[in-house]
């Protein structure tokens, strides 16, 4: 089609504006061929005529759909010009915040002028091993391309970095230098790459300034070649120089500085190292204050000085040499600051004694009197005479200068070369990547020589760069056999002959500078009368006759020749060179050396008389007479050969291109300047390749592609089976014009223009398709509202007329209720009528009643009054006479116990008198007798007590007595005067009836106070009912209070309990790190355990010498050289002499099972001394037993008493002398059986074994005492307490029993009191029982609170010394606080396990006597039976079966087969058949039953040399076939299975548990195999990681094609236009892996571990790693890739995660935690999906994507691009909506996920049920040589 044909309504376009460069409008009505002017609208909604061209009648360039803007390749947008490339740079730039795109072949990299994360170890391994076209442009996608193109096409490779001062050259030359360092490692352990990135500090400190465009700016070209080996590591590398701006060194422009350099020694001039160089502040220096900017903000010079020194210490310049360059800088910087005085017009002197100059001498070793000589004159030679002249003040200013640009040259030169020597490798160099990092074309106001010189360099290199591109296209186009038309594009090498050819630029320059007289104007005047007027390139401009204009290919440049010849000549005297070359400074005479001494391979000429260092590609030897012939050279001639030694090397080499762009002059942080923007892309050659590829068929599709996007086009018959035969058929229909398009043999190639119009054709359809879908929709939709709305009036309706049928209703109920209320207030009045009557009736029969019954209480009250007076008379009689006889009674109870008294004193004299002689004999029981007198003396308190209370009750019985009597006579006398009252009587009467009225009137006055006391009640109550009132609000007000505590008590104890989750979650993560720490350590390990193997391999390769013949190595070498070495922790005290003579090598393994022994040791005499105690404890039991016995049976006399104590005395010091003599021998045999070092006076086991001792003595002790104090306490309190039946020793009671018997009615009494002594002396006996025990019980109590606070003191002491640490020794703390309990239960369990196998060795003695004794028993009755009963019985014949050995599920094998049983087991074991035909875990099953015998034999050297020999040849199986899944595998499960072994028969009881009594019989006896346990699990996490590493090597080829390239659901993804970077084809083709191929590889993996028996907790942590690692990897790639951030891709990413989903659910593996790792893809995928539009959908992208981080969210929402126009992009306020509400969100900056994260791994307790006897041995193994025990 024509292209007029696009321009139709509404079409967009770009116009021309002098602002924005190029403006965006749309067409108001279609275009027609002759129009002259174009009706367009601007996008702020302006209308605007745009007039064309009349002469070209050229049409605006057209605008690309949305969907193609922000590609990623700049040639796969469908119209190919300027403002499609602006639009589209500036889109990616400020909307995406992308700084990269591609261009063809170009690398387009903008300056963000802000630090990106997007340079991480984690994006170098992403970019690593993937396609160009594969991954989002990056840099380090072109560094992987030129790697990966120097390895598959065995050529050179280079990356050219250009652009403006400030664009990020040197940055995007660092960052691929850093990529090829981290991918290609070094060869040897030099560690190159890391010197090779150490000279970037080295060079930007002396090469790079600030200036006004950039604060880093390289001030100089460089060259850099990275050499490889042929393994393509890196091996060294080599720096070529160019164009050092020596000018820079004596002036800086406004706000400009010097080299970084000169500030950092200012910066650190206070270091003591540094006070020689007498420096000081940058200001004070004349060559550093110039440009009044000394420092760079977030800049500290200071501590750059130290990463400078640093990088110069890595590369090998030693501190002597450092301080030698810093001496020479420093000189430098006090020769600026040297000054002249004018003497006249041509002279000038320096002043005497002039301190910068002194300084300077001193620090050069030169004599000052030369230096300021010459300084001040030079010397001229003729043909005849040499003479000394003066020179003027001007001239010796510029003399200083020039001599200090030529001293830093010089010393730039003798850096770089050192530097070169420190990269330069040994080994042979097989290949180089270049990087050259050089300035990009340069026009400023006024441009001198050094832009001539630059631009002259670009031009050189754009000629090069249109050449390739040129190339590739032809190749392009040579390889798809399409028909070759040649491009038209621009060539610029006349140009270049302008400036380099015979009687050129450079040409004239030298000649004019060897003309005695030559000046700048002359040389103008040649270059006019040669170029002017015969070069179309070469202009005079109109108003100046000293410049010059060269139209360059970027742009038209105005020279300045003012300066040209100096900076060619780069004059320097000669005598002051010589001055210094006799310097006594060694180091500054190097610099001034012969050409063929001083110059490096990357040196300058010896003059340095140049603005640039330069360095052949292989400088060959000099020749007699070339030094003197190369000094003359001038700096253009040496800069136009080292240009061509350049391009030599470049065309030598396979160029990748980048091109730094700088978008603003002012350094903001992602803004655009247009203007800017589109300068640098004409100049820097982007738009040449633009305008070339656009020239041919810059679009480009695959048959398969163009079918995939376009198939919608096509009907169902127009499809073929052969696709590029349906291709050519299609675009016959579309595209009339054949020349728009060209078939390929694999692609198809389209003019531009075509492609576009195919979109808008597709999306014509579509749209149709839509509307279409829409108006079925929608006619659903109105449908089902109306049957919606149909419904509701139904329901309406229905709900009305029951409302008023309800109503009806309600109306009759309350109709029928108001007649029911009437019939019932009627009814009420009534009988309210009715009740009154009745109440008035009763009321009158009340009162009367009520009169006649008082008048009769009245009288029945004065008959009681009568009987109540005569009872209280003759009570009184009564008492009195009671009071008498109990006074007499009472005299005689005192008569009689006064005689008792005296008895009881006299008997008690006795005794004590027998106490003194009982205190001679034993002079011990003093103490207790003292004891038993004050308990004596208490009793007899009591005893008086008791007969006090006893006389008291006898004179309380007397009185009452007395009183009786005496109110009977009372009531005598009363009844004589009762006679005499009755006279009275009727007198009284009289007074009553006064009485009567005094009553009422008492009564009235009641009344009144009733009265007043009821109304103060009122008062009081109505009070009380306010302060009620008042408590209640106050118990409210408590209520609510205590609520509230409650409420605040239950959030802080929520709050504490979610702490308490957190802190308990931490502690998980922290354990976990902390086993990835240790893990990731044994990795690390296993690898320099590998690398020092190789190593040791290699070094005998080379150190042996070969001889025929095989000479065998002995086959304990690998056990005697690892470092596993292990003995025993637990054995007999026998062995300890044995140990003490093995090697100092394995002293530590000895201590700690000395100190093992030790504790059971102490544990055996704890259990000695307990059974002392229960001993002691026991005869005492039996001496109070026998006391009580004999008590009962009858006491002795006391005489006989005093003989049994005393024996039973002796008995107990004889049994505690006894016990004593046991301890002593306990002690001898410890200190025999001990070691000598162990057990020597003051060792910490001694000590501790001694104070056991002690403490048991001293225990016996306190336990004898208290025997003895018992017993004469238990004897005297019998003595004082027991009645006695003997009359001799009978006590006060049974006397006082028998007077109180005498007495008349005192037995109540009697029996009373002796009930209460019985009951004293019973409850006195059960006191001291509860007592004894209490006091036990309480001492326990009082032990275990006193242990408990110590352990809770230590407990608390060990947190805060924990949370004092820092986390990681937290952690470690802890742990090791965990690791010592365990210890000391597994100690105390062990100590159990003891105690119970003595138990059955006991039991089991005990029944083989038992046994023999049946034995014994049967023959005896057999003897017992007659001969002749045996004779009479039938013999009959008995088949005797063969009794089956009863194996002990052993394997015996002899020492020497060792090799041999490793090697059949182990090195030469297949795993394949080992799967197929025999048991899981075989060969561990085997070894571990090997294992038991040699316990069981008790050898620990078998058995060390054994687990050694298994533990270093499954390593050696592993090195040898560690990249095979299968033996990985194999070696996992089986190293888990000998370690659950290991731990199933350790004889430890939480191993045990699930073991079938047989199988514990089975347990190691003599060896705990702890330690070897711990090697092997270390062991198997090596094997897990190995594992893991191969399973990753697998699927990483399969998960980026298969999760996200591959449509598993076809049709969904639309193919986007491709560029020239060709992306991988997401169509399926034959090698394309797919979402089956990952999860057919999971099935392998998956049964593979199955039929190797592995444990399926492993397999669970095995397939959760596998599944992180694809999360990941997609993840990764997602973020990376621009096109895959779309909604259909995240349709297929969803369906592919269903896949794993159920594929986890079909191997019962969901509850692995496979499904948690992928969740972040699967947020991912749905913020694909999800609207981007409002905030209510940010705040659900928020919420749901919580797995992601916000540099994911965000990365993401940036990359998403539409595949159709019917999807939107996300607006940047949508984006930065989402920033600012996860702004707060705590998470990881880092963009990718680590995908080489391996979680820790845990191995569970999985016992076997496999019975070991059962085990058979197959043949096939070859193990013949071992036999089953």
């Amino acid at each position: 089609m024509a292209a007029t044909e696009l321009y139709t309504k509404h079409a967009r376009v770009w116009i021309p504006d002098p602002e924005e460069v190029w403006k965006s409008a749309e067409l108001l009505k279609d275009y027609k061929e002759g129009d002259k002017v174009i009706q367009l609208r601007l996008e702020e909604g302006k209308d605007l005529e745009y007039c064309l061209d009349p002469k070209t009648k050229e049409l605006p360039p057209l605008r690309n759909p949305d969907i193609l803007v922000g590609e990623n390749d700049l040639t796969a947008l469908s119209y190919l010009h300027e403002p499609a490339v602006l639009h589209n740079l500036k889109v990616r730039f400020i909307d995406s915040k992308l700084i990269y795109t591609y261009c063809g072949i170009v690398l387009v990299a903008i300056n963000p002028y802000e630090q990106l994360p997007i340079y991480g170890e984690d994006i170098i391994n992403a970019y690593s091993g993937q396609n160009m076209g594969d991954m989002d442009p990056h840099i380090f996608a072109v560094a992987e391309e030129a790697y990966k193109q120097m390895a598959r096409d065995e050529r050179n490779q280079s990356i050219i970095v250009s652009g403006e001062s400030g664009a990020g050259k040197t940055v995007s030359a660092k960052y691929a230098m850093r990529y090829f360092a981290t991918v290609s490692g070094s060869a040897s352990e030099a560690n190159v790459e890391e010197k090779v990135l150490a000279s970037n500090p080295i060079m930007e400190s002396i090469g790079n300034a600030k200036t006004t465009r950039n604060d880093n700016s390289s001030r100089f070209g460089k060259y850099i070649e990275i050499g490889f080996d042929k393994r393509y590591r890196i091996i060294g590398a080599n720096m070529r120089t160019y164009l050092l701006e020596k000018s820079r060194v004596v002036f800086q422009a406004e706000e400009e500085r010097n080299y970084h350099i000169f500030y950092q020694l200012c910066a650190s001039a206070a270091l003591p190292e540094f006070k020689t160089l007498r420096l000081g502040n940058a200001n004070y220096f004349h060559y550093t204050k110039q440009g009044g900017s000394p420092v760079i903000d977030g800049i500290d010079d200071a501590n750059e000085m130290v990463h400078t020194r640093q990088a110069c210490t890595l590369l090998g310049i030693n501190d002597s040499y450092q301080m030698g360059i810093f001496r020479i800088l420093a000189g430098l910087l006090h020769l600026g600051n040297v000054g002249f005085t004018s003497r006249d017009a041509d002279s000038c002197t320096i002043p005497p004694k002039h301190e910068p100059l002194t300084i300077f001498c001193d620090l050069m070793g030169v004599e000052y009197q030369e230096m300021s000589h010459w300084l001040c004159h030079r010397k001229l030679a003729t043909a005849s005479e040499t003479y000394i002249k003066p020179i003027s003040k001007l001239q010796a200013i510029n003399a200083r200068d020039a001599l200090a640009k030529h001293i830093y040259a010089k010393l730039f030169n003798w850096i770089v070369d050192h530097v070169n020597k420190a990269l330069h490798s040994t080994v042979k160099q097989h290949s180089f990547i270049g990087v050259l990092d050089i300035y990009g074309f340069e026009t400023f106001e006024i441009n001198s020589f050094e832009q001539f010189c630059i631009n002259y360099a670009n031009e050189k290199l754009q000629q090069q760069f249109n050449m390739h591109v040129f190339k590739l296209e032809q190749e392009e186009y040579m390889k798809e056999q399409i028909p070759w038309t040649l491009i038209d594009f621009y060539d610029n090498q006349p140009c270049i002959n302008l400036i380099e050819a015979k009687l050129g630029i450079l040409d004239l320059l030298d000649e004019e500078c060897k003309m005695p007289k030559g000046s700048d104007d002359s040389w103008a005047q040649k270059l006019y009368n040669t170029h002017l007027n015969k070069c179309a390139l070469f202009e005079k401009p109109r108003m100046s006759n000293k410049a010059f204009i060269i139209q360059h290919f970027a742009d038209k440049v105005e020279y300045q020749c003012e300066g040209f010849l100096e900076k060619n000549k780069d004059t320097v005297y000669e005598e002051q060179i010589k001055v210094l070359k006799s310097s006594k400074f060694k180091m500054l005479s190097e610099l001034f050396q012969d050409e063929e001494k001083a110059l490096s391979p990357t040196s300058a000429t010896s003059s340095g008389r140049m603005l640039l260092s330069r360095t052949a590609v292989k400088p060959a030897k000099a020749r007699p007479g070339q030094a003197s012939k190369e000094h003359k050279k001038t700096v253009g001639h040496q800069f136009r050969n080292s240009l061509h030694l350049l391009m030599e090397t470049l065309n030598a080499t396979t160029p990748h291109y980048v091109r730094c762009i700088k978008p603003n002059d002012f350094k903001f942080p992602f803004t655009f300047d247009e203007k800017r923007a589109v300068q640098q892309l004409r100049a820097c050659g982007v738009l040449e390749t633009i305008r070339i590829s656009a020239a041919g068929f810059p679009s480009r599709w695959t048959y398969q592609e163009f079918f995939s996007r376009y198939r919608v086009l096509m009907k169902q018959k127009d499809v073929l089976c052969d696709r590029k035969q349906t291709c050519k058929n299609l675009l016959e229909k579309l595209i009339l014009d054949k020349d728009k398009y060209q078939f390929g043999k694999t692609k198809i190639f389209f003019r531009a223009g075509q492609v576009a119009y195919l979109e808008k054709i597709r999306a014509d359809k579509l749209r149709v398709a839509c509307i279409r879908i829409q108006k079925t929709i929608r006619g659903w939709l109105m449908r089902k509202k109306y049957l919606r709305m149909r419904k509701a009036a139904i329901t309406i309706q229905r709900y009305v007329r029951g409302y008023q049928a309800r109503c009806y209703a309600k109306f009759l109920r309350r109709t029928r209720a108001a007649i029911i209320l009437q019939k019932f207030q009627r009814m009420y009045v009534v009988r309210k009528r009715y009740h009154l009557m009745r109440a008035t009736t009763i009321v009158l029969q009340s009162l009367l009643r009520g009169y006649i019954a008082r008048n009769k209480y009245q009288r029945m009250l004065r008959e009681h009054k009568a009987i109540i007076i005569q009872k209280h008379m003759r009570g009184w009689l009564a008492r009195v006479r009671y009071c008498r006889s109990l006074k007499a009674i009472v005299y005689l109870q005192c008569c009689y116990r006064r005689m008792m008294a005296k008895r009881e004193l006299k008997k008690l004299k006795i005794e004590a008198r027998s106490v003194e002689r009982y205190k001679k004999l034993n002079i011990g029981m003093e103490n207790k007798i003292m004891q038993l007198q004050r308990k004596v003396d208490e009793q007899h308190k009591d005893y008086k007590s008791l007969l006090e209370k006893l006389t008291s009750l006898e004179t309380t019985y007397n009185t009452e007595t007395e009183k009786l009597r005496s109110d009977v006579e009372r009531f005598r006398m009363s009844e004589e005067e009762a006679k005499n009252a009755t006279n009275r009587v009727h007198v009284l009467q009289e007074e009553i009836t006064k009485l009567r009225k005094e009553l009422h009137q008492t009564q009235s006055e009641k009344k009144t106070i009733e009265e007043w006391a009821d109304k103060y009640k009122q008062e009081t109550e109505q009070l009380l009912s306010e302060l009620k009132e008042q408590n209640t609000l106050l118990k409210k007000e408590k209520e609510e209070l205590n609520r509230r505590i409650q409420d605040q008590a239950k959030e802080m104890t929520e709050t504490m309990e979610k702490k308490l989750v957190e802190e308990t979650k931490q502690l998980e993560l922290d354990l976990n790190d902390e086993r990835l720490r240790y893990q990731n350590l044994l990795n690390e390990f296993s690898r320099l355990e590998e690398r020092y193997d190789d190593l040791r391999d290699e070094v005998n390769l080379m150190v042996s010498i070969p001889k025929p013949g095989h000479k065998r190595t002995d086959s304990t070498h690998s056990s005697n050289e690892s470092e596993y070495t292990f003995s025993s922790e637990i054995t007999e005290t026998e062995d300890l002499p044995l140990r003490m003579e093995e090697p100092s090598e394995k002293k530590e393994p000895l201590d700690m099972s000395l100190f093992l022994k030790l504790q059971k040791r102490v544990t055996e005499l704890e259990q000695e001394k307990q059974s002392l105690q229960d001993e002691l404890d026991r005869k005492e039991e039996q001496a109070l037993r026998t006391k009580t016995r004999e008590e009962v049976e009858g006491p002795p006399v006391r005489g006989a008493e005093l003989e049994y104590e005393s024996l039973k005395r002796q008995e107990l010091e004889s049994e505690n002398k006894k016990l004593k003599n046991e301890l002593n021998e306990l002690r001898k045999a410890l200190l025999e059986k001990s070691s000598p070092e162990v057990t020597a006076p003051g060792a910490p086991a001694y000590r501790v074994l001694l104070d056991q001792l002690t403490s048991v003595s001293e225990e016996l002790e306190v336990r004898k005492e208290e025997v003895l104090i018992l017993r004469s306490q238990l004897v005297s309190q019998k003595e004082a307490i027991q009645p006695k039946e003997d009359k001799n020793t009978m006590t006060d009671a049974t006397i006082l029993l028998e007077d109180v018997q005498k007495m008349k009615d005192k037995g109540e009494i009697a029996q009373a009191y002796i009930g209460l002594k019985e009951t004293n002396r019973l409850l006195e006996s059960q006191l001291q029982s509860q007592k004894k025990s209490h006091d036990n019980e309480l001492e326990a109590l009082r032990g275990e609170i006193q242990s408990l606070k110590e352990e809770n003191n230590r407990q608390q002491q060990l947190l805060a010394q924990n949370l004092q640490l820092p986390p990681e020794a937290r952690i470690e703390a802890s742990l090791q606080h965990e690791i010592t309990r365990l210890t000391n239960e597994n100690l105390d369990l062990m100590e159990q396990l003891e105690k119970q196998d003595k138990t059955v060795r006991k039991l089991k003695k005990q029944l083989k006597v038992f046994a023999k004794k049946i034995g014994e028993l049967e023959v005896g009755q057999m003897e017992n039976i007659s001969p002749g009963q045996i004779i009479d019985e039938p013999i009959r014949p008995v088949n005797i079966p063969r009794k089956e050995k009863d194996f002990q599920g052993m394997l015996e094998y002899k020492k020497d087969d060792e090799p041999k049983l490793v090697k059949n087991l182990i090195l030469d074991l297949k795993p394949r058949g080992v799967a197929v035909n025999l048991i899981p875990g075989l060969p561990a099953y085997i070894l571990f039953m090997c294992v038991r015998h040699a316990d069981y034999l008790n050898d620990d050297q078998k058995v060390r040399s054994l687990l050694t020999s298994t533990i270093n040849g499954i390593k050696k199986v592993l090195k040898k076939r560690g990249d095979d899944f299968e033996t990985v595998s194999f070696w996992l499960s089986n190293t888990c299975r000998f370690l659950h072994c290991l731990k199933q028969y350790s004889g430890e009881e939480g191993f045990m548990k699930h073991n079938t009594p047989r199988q514990n019989e089975h347990c190691l006896t003599n060896f705990d195999l702890a330690e070897y346990r711990q090697v092997l699990s270390d062991l198997a996490i090596q094997i897990y990681q190995q594992l893991v590493r191969v399973l990753e090597n697998i699927l990483q080829p399969m998960i980026v094609s298969g999760m996200l390239e591959h449509e598993t659901i076809q049709g969904v993804s639309g193919v986007k236009p491709p560029g020239l970077r060709k992306r991988t084809s997401s169509i399926a083709d034959e090698g394309t892996y797919t979402l089956d191929s990952i999860i057919r590889q999971l099935n392998t993996f998956h049964s593979v571990m199955c039929q190797h028996g592995m444990d399926p907790e492993l397999i669970k942590q095995v397939v959760k790693q596998t599944f992180y690692i694809t999360g990941a990897v997609t993840l990764n790639n997602l973020l990376l890739r621009k096109d895959m951030c779309s909604w259909s891709k995240g349709m297929q990413i969803r369906y592919n995660v269903s896949q794993l989903e159920e594929w986890l659910r079909d191997k019962n593996l969901m509850n692995s935690g496979a499904k948690e790792t992928l969740e972040p893809l699967i947020q991912a995928a749905q913020l694909l999906q999800v609207k981007k539009k409002t905030d209510e959908d940010a705040e659900a992208i928020c919420s749901m994507c919580n797995a992601l981080t916000t540099a994911q969210i965000v990365k993401v929402l940036n990359l998403y691009t539409p595949v159709n126009e019917f999807e939107e992009r996300v607006s940047i306020s949508f984006i930065r909506t989402i920033q600012m509400r996860l702004r707060d969100r705590k998470d990881s900056p880092q963009l990718l996920m680590d995908a080489k994260h391996i979680f820790p791994v845990t191995f569970p307790f999985n016992p076997s049920s496999l019975a070991l006897e059962t085990i058979q041995i197959p043949a096939s193994l070859g193990l013949a040589f071992i036999s089953r025990v």
